[in-house]
């Protein structure tokens, strides 16, 4: 049974047909032609799309969207630039950094690369940066987007592992750092290697105070979200109602930028990306069919088979979701592949929270590589520069991702250390 439910899977995905249509037509079918009820089709619809944390991905798309369109992601680039934009390659690590940043406002991959390419692309081309250096500086910084917290794959795990959001989200704040300063020594030395001129205008504490006091309200919004989930102020669905309201009031209030059309633009966006989560609900029967056929059982075997060195089995569970990244989007990876390797994982003795990370970390790469590659895709537009070419030029930030990843699967304290520290719920 297991397969032929992932063969009609696959089929119908080689078809074109939709992601989430693929895994109920698989699951029905399966069903139909098995002892199992097909009454699970619609408890396990229902008990996969009613999730409570699932409300805070739609809340915190809004939230970052909004934030972009009222000019706050501007203040943040200016503060950064202000320190950074002085040294060789530093509209580039200014990038990174934006982009680290407002990562930690909108949760999104392909937004971050959006919000911060919209404005820095155009800024380095001025200076003189190449369109494809460019364009993969926005790629691969826009690939923190899924790490540094709020998380929105980060959540979708979180709910389908039954772990602690908040434990994953703290989880991920040290790989987060650890892959946003590789992206940044990768910046540098790619545009040493390219000759590009820095800037001669001195750094001047004065400005760089005044450009921070000017956007104050700006740079305490990850501040008052983060600092608010990690005290303990509000649970992580409530901190995206905050963002949102936040938001909202700089918008009004402060910057008096926020109008009935661009609200009303980002509403629809936050709708429209928030769609995705109907694959929830049909990846939840999926789940429960290869549970019930002991799918994760046969995994062990398999991998055991090959291997029973935890080492090598964890480096074949990467590669993996590395191949799988380069054909699957983010979230349906994480939707489908989990039932079945978590049970495996934990077998082997490795943290879930721990995993979680790792499959994120695992997927950053995903953004990055053709034919998927949707951070590609939204710097190819920006910086209009062919998919092919900006391939190549993001080759070395993909290497700099593979080498955070085996750091942060094999020394797991970097990941468990805080969580560890805070009490947020270890598996």
């Amino acid at each position: 049974m297991i397969l032929l439910l992932l063969s009609l899977l696959f089929a119908c995905l080689f078809l074109g047909v939709p992601i989430f249509v693929s895994l109920g037509i698989a699951t029905a079918v399966t069903l139909v032609v098995s002892d199992l009820p097909t009454m699970l089709i619609a408890q396990s619809l229902y008990q996969g799309i009613d999730k409570f944390p699932l409300l805070a991905i739609p809340c915190f798309i809004l939230a970052g969207s909004v934030m972009e369109r009222v000019g706050i992601t501007q203040d943040i680039i200016d503060v950064i630039l202000m320190f950074w934009g002085k040294v060789t390659g530093g509209l580039g690590i200014a990038t990174i950094l934006a982009c680290m940043f407002f990562s930690s406002i909108s949760g999104s991959g392909p937004g971050t690369v959006a919000a911060v390419g919209t404005l820095m692309i155009p800024a380095m081309l001025r200076a003189g940066y190449g369109r494809a250096y460019a364009g993969a500086v926005s790629s691969s910084g826009g690939t923190l987007g899924i790490l540094i917290p709020p998380s929105n794959p980060m959540i979708i795990y979180g709910v389908i592992a039954q772990c602690s959001i908040t434990g994953l989200f703290i989880a991920g704040v040290i790989p987060g750092v650890i892959i946003g300063v590789a992206h940044c020594l990768v910046a540098y030395v790619v545009a040493r290697h390219l000759k590009f001129e820095r800037t001669n205008d001195p750094f001047i504490f004065r400005e760089f105070l005044c450009a921070c006091w000017r956007g104050k309200f700006s740079l305490a919004a990850p501040v008052v979200i983060l600092g608010g989930i990690y005290g303990g102020i509000f649970t992580p669905v409530e901190a995206s109602v905050v963002a949102v309201v936040y938001a909202l009031l700089v918008g009004l209030l402060v910057k008096r930028q926020l109008t009935f059309g661009k609200l009303l633009d980002s509403c629809t966006e936050s709708a429209r990306i928030s769609t995705a989560m109907i694959l929830v609900g049909t990846s939840t029967v999926f789940g429960q069919v290869l549970i019930f056929n002991n799918a994760p059982i046969v995994m062990l075997d398999l991998l055991m088979g090959i291997s029973t060195n935890w080492f090598v089995i964890l480096l074949l569970i990467i590669l993996v979701f590395v191949i799988l990244g380069m054909f699957m989007e983010t979230l349906s990876t994480i939707i489908i592949v989990t039932p079945i390797l978590l049970p495996v994982v934990t077998q082997l003795g490795i943290d879930p929270i721990h995993f979680g990370i790792i499959f994120v970390v695992t997927n950053e790469v995903a953004f990055l590589t053709p034919p998927l590659g949707a951070n590609l895709f939204v710097g190819s537009q920006l910086a209009k520069v062919s998919i092919e070419r900006l391939s190549l030029h993001v080759l070395p930030h993909i290497f700099a991702i593979l080498v955070c990843i085996v750091l942060i699967a094999y020394f797991e304290e970097l990941s468990l250390w805080l969580p560890h520290l805070l009490g947020y719920g270890l598996g």
